[in-house]
Order: structure tokens, then C-alpha cells, then sequence
């Protein structure tokens, strides 16, 4: 890299808060103050020094890019699902940067979805919705709700143009093409029908950005005239609204990190009080899916990694079980159809199906080919069918979409997302590449996996660079995906590996206990032995290891910096949770109230602030040789407020100038950055260029 521009200096304001006797002094408080002229003006000028210090990158970066489009098939379509009488699908263009909603009617026999020739439309194709429209004048754009009523008359749905996940919901007759006079401000993901379509439910959230309550809209109506169905007081929970399949019921899903509730409305009879399923009881988990005479019950009490009961539609009451626990086996959720239900579960690490007849003790998993994989449930909105929509990848296999018949169990592959010849003119082959299952041992003697891809032949002497990902929070697990920009770091002999470390869900619930509240720790110790062992066992060497995590896994990134600098070259962390004990002090905050069952209560419990503060990244900057370290954050964010990188690049370089600190600020995004496909696109081959430049395969 060029060092020619200095850095922004960052203004020393001194702030000083003080907790259960600890007072702590924060230089850079003052960059939380958004809408401050100086705050704009600094994080307008460390996008600058950025932009300089990668400008050699810049021939790079549009050959990424390049290589991105070019083995991306632009104009395309999705395969259509069937909803009642009509085939839904979405359609990209080339150049266009959003998705194209559409339908087209059933025709008559018409079993098998329609298909285009290279994403053309379908004769008679009605469009529903045209993102590049609606995005038309603004630089983001993004689509809330998308939910078509039962009798496919109207069309809900809502839209953002900033990033901050406040979206204005509006219904389209989707008879005449107009748009009718409701409109709503400041409504959250989630919408629900009722079997009339003459009522629209949807949720809205509260000053800290907190989902906490469900509406009844009557369409045609005027918003003021919306009531209030569900006001959840207890600001650990969230709330949620949906339709069934069976379009029976509408559920509202009432739910903390580790506690839920259930209530029903018959969505044919819309105006009806909510009834709840089963009371909430501290530490127990539920969900419901509508099953005929009976909801299925998907829980948690006194099974750790979950079971499966009925009770009945009728009078809820106690549970009787259909899958009893079996530790080690996460059962995910159930999917309920008239004759069969799907369980989506994991096992040793991976995902699968378990598929259960109705009325037969014949119960079967489904099986996939490859060691590593990903598999789930597409979109199934029909409740009476004998076949369901699959969805299946892995490190080398690009998405695929499979019809699978649940009576005589044949697997149809309908599509494979197309990945078209690289700038060397070669189709993409999966034989060039091959991907592995290894294991690190962590500090405690637990065995952590990781999922590794190259290509075939990468040397195994050390001499590979490779980049490593993490997360490691929420149970969320970090299944085998596939992805077309990867492909241009694995041709320049770059290894990819994920760490499926504790926090995350990949090997059942006690893995995520075992990373969460007082045990947080395991996450990080867990990623510095993945990266400890891909260089003991030849996969890379510590001087061409770049780390890379995102959210909370951008706090992964902090942490490991400071516990291990000498492990990596590189780390990019995007939106990254850096200042995490200060946020989580400040229950006024976004989302801090919730997020407390996940890493403990700071402002109560001392012991918990001890340990936060003993690995929150931004409290620990020592003066140490740190890895060059590029922060990539937005300004509308709403879960991570883009003051915590900008302070934590700015302490970086204060107590530790000697480093390499970027920061770089999407002005005009949210949490997921940048919302077109090409502009996510360009900033995939910013980071790659980067990471690319560290590793020394620029």
C-alpha cells in the first residue's frame, strides 16, 4: 500500500462514565453524535484517506468485478412457485440493479413450473413489482413486506430507502395494477392476511427500534383507523406475525433470546382477541405451525436441542410428543403440509430433512451426496401437495433448486444458479475445486470444525494464503453457501475456510450455550485455534491468514485482534459490534434490552460488566503490532451503530499508531451495506482487492 495521505485526526473530546465503582473515560464518544455537522465531516474524510490508500487496488478491483458479472447470468428468473392459481417468480435484467416481481396463471394442466429461455419473461407474465422503479431517485433501496392475500386479489407491501429497516407499507390491487390510498409509515418486517383479505396485519417497533406490536388494518381504510391487536410491554421481547399455510390462523409470535409465546387469531374471524397457545415460562422456547385438527409444537422444555408435540386447535393444552429429544440432533423447525411434515434439523454439523407421512410410523431422512452441504426449504406457500421446494448448496455446488416428491421420494433438480466462463473463457467445473472437513482443538480440549475450499492441487506446505470466517453468536450457524465472487480468490490459490466456532448453532444448542452470557470467550479462543491449526497442519502460514467477520462476528474480529495480533496479516471487519459494553449499558440504545439474555445484563451485574469489559474490543487497544485491519461499516445502520468502528479505527490509532487502520463508511446504507446488486458487488471487490493486496496476490 501507498503512505503518502495521513490519516484524519480524530478530535479527543473526554467523556467519562463510571460503573458499579469503574469509571472509564471515552475520548471518542462524540462520534455517536450523528446529525453533527463534525461527525459527517470526519467520517466523509476517513472515506477519503481510504479511497487513497487503495487507489493502486483500483485496476483490481475492476477485474473482480468484472469476473463477478461476467460469470454472473444477468438476466434471469427464479424457478416459479405455485399459490393457488398462479406461478410466482422474481426476474432480474442486465443492468438493472433490483429484482422484477411477477405471476403468470396457471394454465390448464399445467403441473410443471414454467420455464424462459435465459431469463426471458413468460408469456403472459404480469408485473407485480418492479424494484428499479420504486428505487428510481434514491441511492438504497429495499423491500420489506412482499405478501400477496389469500384470493390473490391484493398485493402488501413496503419499502425503504434509507437502510434503517423502517419501512412504508402499501397495498396494490393487483386486478387494476392500483395502488390503493393506505399507506403506513414506520412498519417493521412482517405481514399477515386474513382469509378474506379484507384485513392486513402488520407489526411496528418502538423508540430502542424494538418490534412491539401487531396492527389490524382494515383495506381501504385510513392508518389512523389501525388498532392495536398485541402491545408486548416486556422490552426482552420481540414480536412477529404471520399467516399460516393453512391459512387457517393468523400466529403472533412473541419471543426473547431464550423465552417465547405463541397467540392465535382465526384468520377468518380477524377482529377476534388473540388466544395464547401456552403461557410463557421462563427459558422455554416455541414455535407453532397449523396442522389440521391439531398445531405442532416445536419446544424446548426439558429438551435441549428441541422436540416435536401436538396439542389441539381446538382447546390448546398439554403437549403430546411426535419426535421425542435426542441429544445432538437440533431439531430447526417443521414444516406442515395436509399428508406429510418436513423437520429441518442438524446433525454432526450439518443440516438436513426428516420427512414424517401423516397417519405412518415410516419416517425418513433425506440424503445428500456431498460431505459438506447446505439444505433446506425453499418458498412452499401450498398446504395440499405431494411434493415440496428444496434448496441446496455447497462450497463447490452453487445454488440448486430441486422439486422432491414426499410419496415416492424422487429428488428433480428444476435449476442450478447458472455460473458462466471466467475471463479465461472456461466454463466453471466443480471437479477443479475440492472442499474438506477439519478439525481444530481448542484451548478446553474441544474439537471445532472447520469448512475449507481450493483448488485442486493447492499446495498444503504452508505456502497457501487463505481467508478465514467466523461468527459465532445467536446460534446462527455458518452452513457451506456458495459464491461466485469467492470463485476469484480461490483461482489466485487463495484457501477459504469458515470457523464453525461456539456461539453459532452448528453442532446444537449446548454449542451455542458454550459461547454465549459468561462462556463468551469460547468464540474467540475457539477462532484463534481454527487459525492456529490451518497453519500448523500446512493449510496457510500466519503472514497470509486475513480474518473476515461481520455484526456480531465483526466483534469476533475486534477480539481476536487483540487476544492474537501475531496470527493474522489481515482482518476485515464488517458492521462490527466493537463497542459492545457500551451499548450494552445504554438500554436507550437500539435493540440493548433484547440483546441481554445473549451477553448479559452489564448495568446490573458487575460480574457480567468484569467480563465484558475484559474482551469488548474497543476497551482492550493495547499498544501491540496489530494486524492491518480494514473496518467497513454504514451510516443508517440501525443494529450497529456506525460510531463503534469509527471509534475504535480512531483509539487503534492512537494507542497503537504504528498499524495499518482503514475505515470505510456507506453514507447513504444500513446494516447490510450497499442494496443493488452491482454496488454490493463493487463492494465485494473492494474487500477482495484488499485482502488480495495483503496476502501478497494482488
Amino acid at each position: 500500500m501507498t503512505t503518502e495521505t495521513a490519516p484524519p485526526a480524530a478530535k479527543r473530546v473526554p467523556s467519562e462514565r463510571t460503573h458499579h465503582g469503574d469509571t472509564v473515560v471515552d475520548e471518542y464518544a462524540w462520534l455517536a453524535a450523528k446529525d453533527d455537522p463534525e461527525t459527517i465531516a470526519y467520517l466523509t474524510a476517513e472515506n477519503e484517506y481510504t479511497d487513497a490508500r487503495t487507489a493502486h487496488l483500483a485496476d483490481l478491483r475492476a477485474d473482480l468485478f468484472e469476473e463477478t458479472r461476467r460469470r454472473t447470468q444477468e438476466t434471469d428468473l427464479s424457478v416459479p412457485t405455485r399459490k393457488g392459481g398462479h406461478w410466482y417468480y422474481t426476474r432480474t435484467v442486465e443492468g438493472q440493479q433490483y429484482g422484477v416481481q411477477c405471476r403468470r396463471a396457471v394454465r390448464d394442466g399445467e403441473t410443471d413450473p414454467p420455464v424462459s429461455a435465459d431469463g426471458a419473461p413468460l408469456d403472459g407474465e404480469e408485473v407485480l413489482l418492479d424494484g428499479n422503479l420504486l428505487a428510481e431517485g434514491h441511492d438504497f433501496f429495499s423491500l420489506g413486506a412482499f405478501d400477496v392475500s389469500p384470493d390473490g386479489r391484493w398485493l402488501a407491501y413496503s419499502t425503504d430507502f434509507s437502510g434503517d429497516e423502517r419501512f412504508t407499507l402499501r397495498v396494490k390491487d393487483l386486478t387494476t395494477g392500483e395502488l390503493l390510498p393506505d399507506e403506513v409509515p414506520d412498519t417493521f418486517y412482517g405481514t399477515a392476511w386474513s382469509a378474506d383479505a379484507s384485513v392486513l396485519f402488520y407489526v411496528t417497533v418502538d423508540d430502542a427500534w424494538r418490534p412491539n406490536r401487531v396492527w389490524r388494518h382494515t383495506v381501504g381504510s385510513a392508518a389512523a383507523d389501525d388498532v392495536v391487536v398485541h402491545q408486548e410491554d416486556d422490552e426482552r421481547f420481540w414480536v412477529g406475525v404471520e399467516l399460516t399455510r393453512s391459512e387457517k390462523f393468523i400466529l403472533i409470535d412473541v419471543h426473547s433470546k431464550v423465552t417465547s409465546e405463541v397467540l392465535v387469531i382465526p384468520a377468518g374471524n380477524p377482529t377476534g382477541a388473540p388466544a395464547v397457545i401456552a403461557p410463557r415460562r421462563q427459558g422455554v422456547e416455541y414455535t407453532v405451525e397449523h396442522h389440521g385438527h391439531r398445531f405442532l409444537i416445536l419446544h424446548n422444555d426439558g429438551a435441549e436441542d428441541f422436540a416435536l408435540a401436538f396439542t389441539s386447535a381446538d382447546v390448546p393444552g398439554d403437549w403430546v410428543p411426535l419426535i421425542e429429544h435426542t441429544p445432538g440432533t437440533r431439531l430447526e423447525a417443521v414444516d406442515a403440509f395436509a399428508n406429510h411434515l418436513v423437520v429441518s434439523l442438524r446433525t454432526d454439523g450439518l443440516t438436513g430433512l426428516r420427512v414424517l407421512p401423516v397417519g405412518s410410523d415410516d419416517g425418513y431422512d433425506i440424503d445428500f451426496p456431498e460431505p459438506l452441504y447446505s439444505v433446506g426449504l425453499d418458498a412452499n406457500p401450498e398446504y395440499r401437495t405431494g411434493q415440496v421446494r428444496l434448496r441446496y448448496s455447497s462450497l463447490i455446488t452453487p445454488d440448486s433448486v430441486y422439486d422432491y416428491d414426499l410419496v415416492t421420494r424422487q429428488m428433480v433438480l428444476l435449476k442450478q444458479k447458472p455460473v458462466l466462463p471466467g475471463p479465461d473463457g472456461r466454463p466453471y467445473d466443480p471437479a477443479e475445486y475440492e472442499q474438506f472437513r477439519d478439525w481444530a482443538l481448542a484451548d478446553d480440549g474441544t474439537r471445532v470444525p472447520i469448512s475449507l475450499v481450493c483448488r485442486v492441487g493447492t499446495p498444503r506446505d504452508g505456502s497457501a494464503p487463505c481467508e478465514l470466517y467466523g461468527y459465532g453468536s445467536y446460534e446462527a450457524s455458518m452452513d457451506p453457501w456458495f459464491s461466485v465472487a469467492r470463485l476469484s480468490l480461490l483461482d489466485r490459490g487463495v484457501v477459504f475456510a469458515v470457523a464453525h466456532i461456539r456461539g453459532g448453532g452448528e453442532l446444537g444448542r449446548r454449542w451455542y450455550d458454550q459461547g454465549k452470557l459468561l462462556a463468551k470467550k469460547n468464540t474467540f479462543t475457539d477462532f484463534v485455534a481454527c487459525a492456529r491449526h490451518l497453519v500448523k497442519a500446512g493449510w496457510t502460514a500466519s503472514d497470509r491468514l486475513v480474518a473476515r467477520g461481520a455484526s456480531a462476528g465483526g466483534l469476533l474480529m475486534g477480539a481476536v485482534a487483540n487476544l492474537a495480533p501475531d496470527a493474522f496479516t489481515g482482518i476485515v471487519a464488517q458492521v462490527p459490534f466493537v463497542d459492545a459494553l457500551t451499548s450494552i449499558l445504554d438500554p436507550s440504545l437500539p435493540l440493548t434490552v433484547t440483546e441481554w439474555e445473549e451477553w448479559g445484563n452489564p448495568l446490573d451485574d458487575p460480574e457480567v460488566y468484569a467480563y465484558m469489559k475484559s474482551y469488548t474490543p474497543y476497551e482492550n487497544v493495547a499498544a501491540v503490532d496489530y494486524p492491518a485491519i480494514l473496518a467497513v461499516t454504514s451510516l443508517n445502520d440501525t443494529r450497529v451503530l456506525y460510531s463503534e468502528p469509527a471509534k475504535w479505527i480512531a483509539r487503534l490509532r492512537a494507542v497503537a499508531p504504528a498499524g495499518d487502520y482503514l475505515l470505510k463508511t456507506e453514507m447513504g446504507a444500513g446494516h447490510g451495506g450497499p442494496s443493488g446488486r452491482y454496488d454490493s458487488w463493487r463492494e465485494e471487490a473492494f474487500i477482495n482487492a484488499w485482502i488480495l493486496d495483503r496476502i501478497g496476490r494482488a
